[in-house]
């Protein structure tokens, strides 16, 4: 008997038919040969169960080749960079202090092109107490949790809203280049991700420089999709994302803030336990046939970048 995998609705199937090239003819056989694949890579610890490596699958329009490399790259990430995939118990201090501020975060609903919608507050915490590096954990955090459960996702795409309000100079000298190719090339590389969107709202009168360094370590495809909103004016977003999808306090009806942030926090901590085990998934570099991948060779940002200053 073929391992369980969750049935889609008959509207997802038809897009994960026309959009992705899903055939359920082939799935299992698709699925079979990718775990086939990962018992024989000894450095890989990965998650074998079938509805995870189906969504790397869609994610990579079925090419057996982008997945294998796609998941090659998602637990080497896991290995090279900590700072984002070590301690991630939701309950610690730092953990817990974002998520009650509510910086990161999925909107409970689709929009009605059925995208996901992440949410970010990019300015509203203080940089002296709270880390980029953890916003940023969370946001993995809150990455992989919907990676295991929400299908839709992963077939119809993701768009991602950053509200710039209330960023300075001293949110802005967290954001290193060494760190925006770190990020940006998890986001990119590592997950099966089909990104469709990624607004900037409230932008700060200053932000178009740094907004061209964030978009210098894009791929061409994310570059088009990439959208600077008014300064003061977020009614242009409305043409891309209905306003009933957004947040009260940006002219939507998802709830408040408060109330969307509570509810997520609740989620994640509900994951914990998951969470604790699945950080134990990576890659064994010293195991690796040839030689091992380091977080120099991937990123080797250290010699190419001064740090940036800000007056």
């Amino acid at each position: 008997m073929a391992p369980a995998i969750r049935e889609l609705s008959p509207e997802l199937a038809e897009r994960a038919k026309k959009e992705l090239g899903e055939d359920p003819a082939r799935r299992q056989e698709d699925i079979d040969h990718v775990k086939a694949w990962l018992a024989k890579q000894s450095f890989l610890n990965a998650n074998t169960d079938d509805q995870w490596i189906l969504t790397f699958l869609r994610g990579c329009k079925f090419s057996l080749e982008r997945t294998k490399a796609k998941l090659d790259s998602y637990y080497t990430m896991r290995t090279l960079l900590p700072e984002f995939f070590s301690n991630r118990d939701p309950m610690l201090p730092e953990i817990q202090e974002i998520l009650k501020l509510g910086l990161c975060f999925p909107l409970p609903h689709p929009d009605p092109q059925g995208r996901k919608i992440f949410f970010m507050r990019v300015g509203q915490y203080d940089p002296s107490r709270v880390k980029l590096t953890d916003i940023l954990k969370l946001n993995y955090i809150n990455m992989d949790i919907v990676l295991k459960d929400d299908d839709r996702t992963f077939i119809c795409g993701d768009v991602l809203i950053l509200d710039m309000r209330g960023v300075t100079l001293a949110h802005a000298a967290q954001v290193q280049p060494a760190l925006l190719k770190r990020t940006s090339t998890v986001y990119q590389d590592a997950y099966p991700v089909r990104p469709q969107g990624i607004h900037y709202v409230y932008p700060p009168p200053s932000f178009e420089t740094m907004f061209n360094i964030i978009r210098s370590f894009m791929k061409d495809k994310l570059k088009k999709r990439l959208t600077l909103h008014g300064e003061n004016d977020i009614t242009s977003l409305y043409k891309d994302i209905p306003q009933s999808c957004l947040p009260n306090e940006y002219g939507g009806e998802a709830g408040t803030i408060d109330e969307l942030a509570a509810a997520w926090k609740a989620k994640v901590e509900s994951e914990r336990d998951w969470l604790l085990a699945d950080e134990k998934r990576r890659s064994d570099e010293k195991k690796r046939p040839g030689r091992p991948k380091t977080a120099d060779a991937l990123f080797g940002m250290e010699g190419s970048f001064r740090k940036m200053e800000f007056d």
